[in-house]
């Protein structure tokens, strides 16, 4: 099964959910100067250890750039098992401009 296509605004509504998990894999410098709040950070280093600690039917939105990275990684995501993946279209610099009170440091 294939990955998802989520908005800024769905992924905002699915915050609250206590079984979402937002994994942004953008660059680590870029991570840390800002991100999703309650999103974790995700790299080809700690991939392994993310999928063993998750469900399969667990929520997982994708964050990256522009959203163009993150299809790929949803992908792989799916490939995995993972059954109700998303990439998260407009990425981070997408929700920095339309929701800029919700970016973590």
């Amino acid at each position: 099964m294939a990955f998802k296509h989520i908005s800024i605004a769905q992924t905002q509504a699915m915050l609250g959910r206590e079984d979402v998990v937002i994994a942004d894999i953008r660059d680590p410098n870029s991570y840390q100067a800002g991100h999703i709040p309650g999103s974790e950070h995700l790299s080809n280093a700690n991939i392994g250890e993310f999928m063993m600690n998750k469900e399969f039917d667990q929520p997982i939105i994708i964050v990256c750039y522009h959203g163009m990275s993150s299809q790929g990684a949803a992908n792989y995501l799916s490939e995995q098992g993972f059954e109700d993946v998303y990439s998260m279209d407009g990425g981070f610099t997408q929700w920095e401009v339309q929701l800029p009170e919700q970016v973590e440091q």
